[in-house]
């Protein structure tokens, strides 16, 4: 099996014909989404959390890792879906936005896809919510997953939490 699809250009040189992206797909509730792999610096089993005073209803609170306090957000929260206590499969992803690391909790990580650039269309424009953090879909075989884009969806959470934790680390320190 190949992971590109590749031609000869005049030269004799390989050409190819569309980039080849790495996502990592994973599921909220019924629904797959993926985000581009360059993004996750780690998958890690759910923990507890340490919870953070009026934060933002999605915002599940912080974790300690390896002595980095890193903000949790919750998808399910962040889409309006209803809570749902963690799983054997649950995970937080640990990804790298524009500013700051965040984590984010998921029902599930499924697998790490190889995919043409081609085979991601544009969100359709219909509606609220979600679709707003979506960058793209993504066809693989017959199944749809959301791109999701991590700054859009994260902005809002990164913003609040982190300026409190750099408030409280700041204190910490005089």
């Amino acid at each position: 099996m190949t992971d590109s699809i590749a031609h000869e250009n005049s030269a004799g040189e390989p050409d190819n014909v569309s980039e080849m992206l790495q996502l990592v797909g994973f599921r909220v509730e019924a629904e797959e989404y993926c985000l581009h792999i360059q993004l996750v610096q780690e998958i890690i089993r759910f923990l507890p959390l340490t919870r953070v005073p009026n934060s933002h209803g999605f915002v599940e609170g912080v974790m300690n890792l390896r002595g980095k306090i890193v903000p949790v957000v919750a998808l399910r929260k962040s889409f309006g879906l209803a809570a749902a206590a963690p799983t054997k499969d649950s995970r937080i992803v640990v990804a790298q936005t524009q500013t700051a690391v965040l984590g984010f909790m998921v029902d599930a990580v499924s697998e790490v896809l190889r995919i043409p650039a081609n085979k991601i269309e544009p969100p359709p424009r219909i509606g609220a919510g979600e679709r707003e953090y979506v960058s793209g879909v993504a066809k693989v075989g017959d199944r749809l997953l959301m791109v999701l884009d991590l700054d859009r969806l994260l902005s809002e959470a990164e913003g609040h939490v982190t300026s409190r934790i750099a408030r409280a680390q700041g204190a910490g320190a005089a």
